[in-house]
């Protein structure tokens, strides 16, 4: 089959490699849609977070099972179904709590197995039985359905904020992402619903804030500030990896509000300078969120079915496995919002 390979740090090759083999307990996937991350982008650039080369990455996965194993029952050969690339090892005491995003053996597929940049994909009787794996609703494009991926994340970050009707939010990055929370944000019941970006606000307006933030010729504080009547919002959802978003974040709340740090810094300058008075005399709350569980995820699939997030405008463009590292590099400048790769153009 064909794949394309991270090699190393800045090189990705499409060739052929061996097809996966199907484990008793696993299955074979014939991958029809793999969305490229930002996560994606960063490994190319930087290496993967295990130092391994030679790794077929792509972690936001629809497709249709080719085979199953003997021991398999939950899928059957022709099932259409979305995968998630985290698995947790069920023994942890994080895991013991339902925390599975937190397992201390935690791994994924993309880095630790072979991810869905690949015509095929092996989901292993492991990842079948620790992972996150859910059939896609009945009419459901596979493109459509790759997206619940990155929802899971979003709705399960707006989960932990609170952001419900009366709430007002800001988001910190228009990628898509930052388009996803604007959605959820809103079907939450929450307004002002408010977009701080810089190279895609273009893009994002088919989202429709209440209000859109160039951050390129505006400082975004002031500007969430004066469209909430001086107050500051209820919630900044800090969904792009920079350290001056976060510190912004801190600057555009209301008293008692809260400060969502979705976005990870990079690996070699994670450090941020938070504003400590004003989080210790107003009260503030600043909370990571890291990924989700299985309930989230098969929430997205229904919030995608539903209409909640409108996919045919989160989808820029559709390549083949030969288009990956363009499409990394079109993202990177803001030219797109998420692009899919169907291994079998």
């Amino acid at each position: 089959m064909k794949a394309a390979v991270f090699e190393r740090v800045g090189r990705m090759v499409v060739r052929e490699v061996p097809d996966p083999a199907c484990d008793a307990g696993g299955i074979v996937v014939r991958v029809k849609a793999c969305g490229i991350c930002g996560s994606d982008a960063r490994n190319f650039r930087a290496g993967l977070r295990t130092g391994a080369t030679g790794q077929v990455m792509g972690h936001e996965i629809a497709g249709v099972v080719e085979r199953a194993g003997a021991a398999c029952t939950r899928f059957h050969e022709g099932d259409a179904l979305a995968v998630a690339p985290d698995v947790s090892c069920g023994a942890c005491r994080f895991c013991a709590r339902g925390l599975v995003n937190l397992c201390l053996e935690h791994r994924m597929i993309g880095t630790h197995w072979p991810g869905g940049f690949a015509e095929m994909l092996a989901l292993p009787g492991e990842v079948m039985e620790r992972g996150i794996v859910h059939p896609i609703p009945a009419g459901l494009d596979f493109r459509h359905a790759a997206l619940a991926e990155p929802l899971s994340s979003v709705l399960a970050a707006q989960e932990t904020a609170g952001i419900g009707p009366g709430r007002s939010v800001a988001v910190f990055g228009d990628g898509p992402v930052g388009c996803m929370h604007v959605q959820i944000a809103r079907w939450r019941g929450a307004s002002p619903v408010i977009l701080a970006g810089r190279r895609r606000l273009a893009l994002a307006a088919a989202f429709h804030p209440d209000l859109a933030v160039n951050v390129a010729s505006e400082d975004p504080v002031p500007a969430i500030r004066r469209a909430t009547d001086g107050r500051g919002v209820d919630v900044a959802i800090i969904a792009t990896p920079a350290a001056e978003s976060q510190e912004q974040g801190i600057g555009c709340v209301d008293k008692r509000g809260t400060v969502v740090l979705f976005g990870g810094l990079p690996r070699g300058d994670p450090f941020a300078r938070l504003h400590a008075n004003r989080i210790h005399y107003d009260e503030l709350r600043v909370v990571g969120s890291f990924s989700y569980t299985a309930r989230e995820h098969a929430e997205a699939l229904e919030a995608i079915r539903d209409g909640r997030v409108t996919a045919d405008a989160l989808i820029s463009r559709v390549v083949p496995l030969e288009g990956i590292v363009e499409a990394i590099r079109d993202s990177e400048r803001g030219k797109v919002l998420k692009v899919i790769v169907d291994p079998w153009m």
